[in-house]
């Protein structure tokens, strides 16, 4: 059986991305690293509409965490494999880079580029092996056009974005697709902090984006209708950068 891993589902755009993945038919794994309560919520919301769910604790910036995590559930599903990866997980500690401390800038790189290889390496095998899989890694605008205050989460969404190009030309010839979203301001509880009413100002369609909004694309990506699709960056952010 083919399922999907959603890193960071809990909440937020992984919530989402969970729910529209299931909604495609694929048992869920929704990865968290803390927050077994809103994990729970997710699995709930997909079984009550008749999806199949489960969690998968682990810490993606951890690379024994993701090792074990991963290869106990392997264990656990000797007939399974994972097709679609979505790696989601992800924080912001923003500040002017003169300001930075080390573990502000560790810890950004940490969870969304490491994580990002920790985790999809663990993947590769099976996808290939099946000649089928879909990766979905989720950006940001910040790492397209940077955005000030966000040194590191900027470099660290365009590494991502760079690993993206690099490793669908690597698996595409064994049926696997590489994409990335980029959101622009999305209404989570990873931006509200932000001032939303200046900065709704800067987007054409005046309005943050919703999180549903984001994991509709993510879920054409893992669909059988995005198939001749790879290597790409598609923007999501409301015209704000064109």
């Amino acid at each position: 059986m083919k399922y999907a891993l959603v890193t960071g589902g809990s909440r937020g755009i992984g919530r989402f991305v969970c729910i529209e993945l299931a909604k495609l038919g694929y048992p869920v794994i929704i990865n968290y690293c803390s927050n077994e309560t809103a994990a729970l919520e997710t699995q709930n919301i997909i079984q009550e509409n008749g999806g199949t769910a489960e969690l998968l604790k682990f810490d993606v910036s951890d690379a024994e965490q993701v090792d074990n995590a991963i290869m106990q559930w392997q264990e656990n599903h000797s007939d399974d494999y994972i097709a679609v990866l979505v790696n989601n997980a992800g924080v912001r500690e923003d500040t002017m880079m003169m300001w930075m401390q080390n573990e502000q800038w560790e810890n950004i790189i940490g969870i969304h580029l490491n994580g990002f290889f920790y985790v999809t390496r663990r993947m590769l095998k099976d996808m290939l092996t099946k000649k089928f899989g879909r990766i979905i890694n989720v950006v940001s605008l910040s790492g397209i056009k940077g955005l000030p205050g966000q040194t590191n989460y900027s470099a660290a969404k365009a590494g991502i974005i760079g690993a993206t190009k690099a490793l669908a030309q690597e698996i595409g010839k064994r049926g696997v697709t590489v994409n990335a979203v980029a959101p622009g301001f999305i209404a989570t509880d990873m931006t509200q902090d932000l001032d939303e009413k200046t900065l709704k100002e800067m987007i054409p369609l005046n309005r943050f984006g919703k999180a549903e909004e984001v994991a509709y694309l993510v879920s054409f990506l893992a669909s059988d209708k995005a198939s001749y699709i790879t290597g790409e960056v598609i923007s999501i952010n409301g015209g704000i950068y064109t």
